[in-house]
């Protein structure tokens, strides 16, 4: 289940993969799937869910079964197949492929050093000089959210521009030696393909990716295509924000916009039938874990052999999963984001029933989520209350203790203050390092972050009021009568 600390696991930027997941082995599909078979589930599973809208599609052997949308955008038009959706970074395999192209046009050398195939490309770290473009897409260059400054490189606009930021990052780890989500790589490899390619990437890809497999509403420039803003899940209820800024428009890392439509051809394409885009020996490279981790290009392996993909800006959600055993592709995109990540359950729907098992049932989950942390907000803010209005009679039961009693008994109502101030840290280090802004926690961690704000000023405001009442208080006039008395109403 891909919740709350799960959710926060999409947090940073651009989501990362959906991982290996233990699951039973099947066969063949026991029957075809049908397209009433898929909407009546994506009816259910909306309905279920309560998302605002969603765009899928579901292909097999090199033909869309089913391609549809539900629901309706932040403008209140009714979402199609070929309703515009980011889809973050379900982007890097549509770099990997870009990449791919000019490897079997002798462009690109995946097996050599990057810094010698892509000029203004140095590091302050003599290990860097040794990564390879195979190690860029398969997460195992040594790169790392910990040693690069991330924020910085966000506020680049050109791709030349954030390659030339990374002069004083340094890796983590040998290239080859560690496998660890970080969309430089791809954003590196992005600017690869500019220079090896001639052109701009969005180009590049509108030329040689998009135009061939004929996805003609997809790009990497909100310029381009321009998608409705999306919506974050606020204690339940869904509220339409625009998207948040950031090196999104040619990112190779997460800078996709596409539809359902679009996305069925690029299916068809991953799973090897239809307009060939790279050589059969390419599409088996790209799905082809490292020695390291089992992740490939722009593709998470799991145990069953499906290769999934995962994606999660601030307003939108989406992944991408191909069945080498089954001929079927998936892909579903939402423009909402929450703690609940409803996108990846939704395909593992589809993929049981394309293999004849009856899908998990789908329950409201957020809903549950956040009305728990909307109930712990309310609790907060009610003792929070009840702390200051008893203020005085607090200090008066600790008339004449030492003041280092005193303080040890106001330091719980200061706790989640001190959760608050090192959010973001303890966030990026439940994600391994990636980083985490306090923007960005804003989005579809809203839930959590206002309940912890209000939980951190509720104790603050009885910290202060108990501090004034104890300084305004002669320790020798304490009422016996008050200062016996236990106060079990206010904050401990």
């Amino acid at each position: 289940m891909r919740s709350l600390l799960a959710g926060l696991l999409t947090a940073a930027t651009l989501s990362a993969p959906a991982l290996p997941a233990a699951a039973s082995a099947t066969g063949a599909p026991a029957t075809a799937l049908t397209p009433a078979a898929v909407d009546a589930y994506l009816r259910d599973a909306l309905a279920a869910t309560g998302l605002p809208g969603a765009s899928v599609v579901v292909t097999h052997d090199g033909e869309v079964v089913h391609a549809a949308g539900y629901g309706t955008d932040s403008e209140g038009r009714p979402i199609t197949a070929d309703t515009p959706m980011r889809v973050a970074s379900v982007s890097k395999s549509f770099t990997a492929a870009a990449v791919m192209t000019l490897v079997e046009r002798g462009r690109i050398r995946l097996d050599e050093p990057v810094a010698a195939q892509l000029p203004g490309f140095r590091m302050a770290d003599p290990r860097a000089s040794r990564v390879t473009v195979r190690q860029l897409l398969d997460q195992t260059s040594g790169l790392s959210d910990t040693t690069a400054d991330i924020n910085a490189l966000e506020e680049e606009t050109t791709l030349a521009g954030y390659t030339a930021r990374l002069s004083g990052a340094r890796l983590r780890a040998d290239p080859g030696t560690r496998w660890e989500y970080c969309n430089v790589n791809y954003d590196l490899a992005a600017r690869l393909v500019e220079v090896a390619g001639g052109q701009d990437f969005g180009a590049y890809l509108r030329d040689h990716v998009f135009g061939p497999l004929g996805m003609k509403s997809s790009a990497v420039s909100d310029q381009v295509v321009r998608p409705a803003d999306g919506y974050n899940s606020v204690y339940g209820l869904w509220l339409p924000r625009p998207e948040l800024p950031s090196f999104l428009n040619g990112s190779g890392s997460g800078g996709v916009i596409t539809t359902a439509a679009d996305m069925g051809k690029w299916l068809v394409a991953q799973t090897g039938d239809g307009r060939p885009l790279v050589k059969k020996q390419s599409l088996e490279t790209m799905h082809t874990p490292s020695a390291v981790h089992p992740y490939a290009m722009g593709w998470g392996v799991e145990e069953t052999g499906q290769l999934v993909h995962s994606g999660n800006l601030f307003t939108y959600t989406a992944v991408e999963a191909i069945s080498p055993r089954t001929g079927y592709g998936f892909a579903v995109m939402t423009n909402s984001a929450a703690l609940q990540d409803d996108t990846y359950t939704i395909m593992l729907g589809l993929t049981a029933l394309s293999e004849g098992r009856t899908p998990e049932p789908l329950g409201g989950e957020r809903r549950l989520y956040e009305g728990v942390l909307a109930a712990i907000a309310l609790l907060a803010a009610g003792l929070g209350l009840l702390g200051t209005l008893r203020a005085r009679r607090w200090a008066a039961r600790r008339s004449g203790a030492p003041r280092w009693r005193v303080a040890l008994r106001l330091l719980p109502a200061l706790l989640p203050a001190v959760v608050l101030a090192t959010y973001p840290d303890w966030t990026s280090f439940l994600m391994n390092g990636r980083t985490v802004t306090w923007a960005q926690l804003t989005y579809f961690a809203a839930p959590l972050s206002i309940t912890l704000l209000v939980a951190a000023l509720a104790g603050a405001a009885a910290t202060v009021a108990r501090l004034l009442a104890v300084s305004r208080r002669d320790p020798g006039t304490a009422d016996p009568a008050i200062r016996d008395h236990a106060d079990v109403s206010g904050l401990a």
